[in-house]
């Protein structure tokens, strides 16, 4: 798939891969498969960008992954997220979608909100975000509706 397929038909909360199409080196070449790692990886789809000018996709457009958190003793010092152009050379999958019932937490309304939580029902969004305290947070929950318009758009499945 391509940038712009991802950004018109990844729900949030998916988790997304891409791949730059190169072969993986093998492990005793630890700076090529860095560099190999960088352009094959995935993520949880946290935010799009824009891409939509009066109905018509436009080539301004991004979306953000979550890659990874860093931190020690369940304290989270960094989180990793990767931003990509439509213009972007690399292939794009969907690997998973949010299962319906799950519920998004955005940090905030509107269209600068970004998905910070994941949760499996609106009580488990309710205790993360008594632990973690977003007060402008917004709970979407994943319906079945969303999931039969993929279905009959042929998105089911990646």
């Amino acid at each position: 798939m391509s940038a712009h397929t991802i950004l018109e038909h990844a729900p949030i909360g998916a988790i997304v891969a891409w791949c730059d199409g190169t072969p993986r080196p093998p492990e005793r070449h630890s700076k090529k498969l860095a560099d190999w790692k960088n352009n094959n990886s995935r993520g949880r789809l946290i935010r799009k960008h824009g891409g939509r000018d009066a109905g018509t996709l436009c080539g301004n457009g991004s979306f953000t992954l979550h890659e990874a958190d860093f931190g020690a003793g369940g304290v989270i010092a960094i989180r990793f997220h990767r931003t990509f152009s439509l213009g972007s050379s690399l292939r794009f999958a969907i690997i998973e979608r949010p299962a319906v019932g799950c519920v998004r937490v955005f940090d905030r309304p509107g269209d600068h909100a970004e998905l910070v939580h994941l949760a499996q029902d609106r009580a488990a969004a309710g205790r993360w975000l008594s632990e973690h305290g977003y007060p402008n947070a917004v709970l979407e929950e994943v319906t079945a509706d969303e999931a039969a318009a993929d279905a009959v758009e042929g998105r089911a499945v990646a």
